[in-house]
Formats: C-alpha cells, structure tokens, sequence
C-alpha cells in the first residue's frame, strides 16, 4: 500500500513541478486572476477609484464560493500546454495516458453494471411459476 501511495504521489509531484506547466499555469493565472491584482495595487497606488472598484469586484467574484476561476485556470494552462510545447511527454503524456485509463475503468464498471443488470432480470425471470 506504501509503495502504490508513493508511486502515486511521485506522478503528481512530476506533473505539477515541470516547470512547463509551471509557466504556462502562470500565463493562465495572470490571464485570469493577474490583471485584477495587479489593477488593485496600481489603482491604490495611484488613487483611481474605477481601478479599485472593478478589481475589487472581481476578486470579491472569485473568492466566492463554487467560482469556476480555478477550473478555467486549469483549462487554459492545459490549452496553452499544447500550443507551446505540443511534444512535452512529462505533462501532456501523463493527461492522455490518465485520460486513457479512467475511461477503460469506465467501460469496465459501465460492462460489470450491465451484467449484473442481466443477471438480476434473469434470475426475475426464473423465479416466476
């Protein structure tokens, strides 16, 4: 059990510190939260109030609850994965490899569902007189 946990962690570890991804969720991070940092510190600073007033709405926006901001951060970090650097196997390769076994374990529980379904409506079927 402790060697599958720390194999496990390890792939999480690789893909969220290549510095790829690290880049990329940073360009993603500025496209969607950045601006609004960096609009509230020069609004501040230099006392514009629609500065403060839009930025400060916009960051009340995302810490409210159940904001998609992180999802969309995400996204688009992935989406600019692969237009920058389209061969990059240590990131893009564990999401296609990932995406490949999650939907094989769905066809496997989707398969074990239908044959307990059948066999539930055949036994049904074979207790009736």
């Amino acid at each position: 059990m402790k060697e599958k946990l720390k194999k496990i962690l390890k792939r999480i570890a690789q893909f969220v510190l290549n510095p790829r991804l690290l880049l990329c969720f940073g360009i993603a991070w500025i496209i969607t939260n950045g601006w609004s940092y960096v609009l509230l510190g020069l609004g501040t600073w230099l006392e514009i109030n629609w500065m403060i007033a839009v930025s400060m709405a916009y960051i009340g926006f995302l810490w409210f609850p159940m904001t998609p901001e992180k999802i969309v951060t995400f996204a688009i970090a992935i989406w600019l994965m692969r237009l920058m650097f389209p061969n990059d196997e240590k990131t893009l390769g564990v999401l296609k490899q990932t995406y490949v076994d999650l939907k094989r374990a769905l066809r496997l529980k989707k398969a074990q569902r239908q044959e307990k379904k059948q066999a539930l409506s055949e036994d049904e079927g074979s207790d009736s007189p």
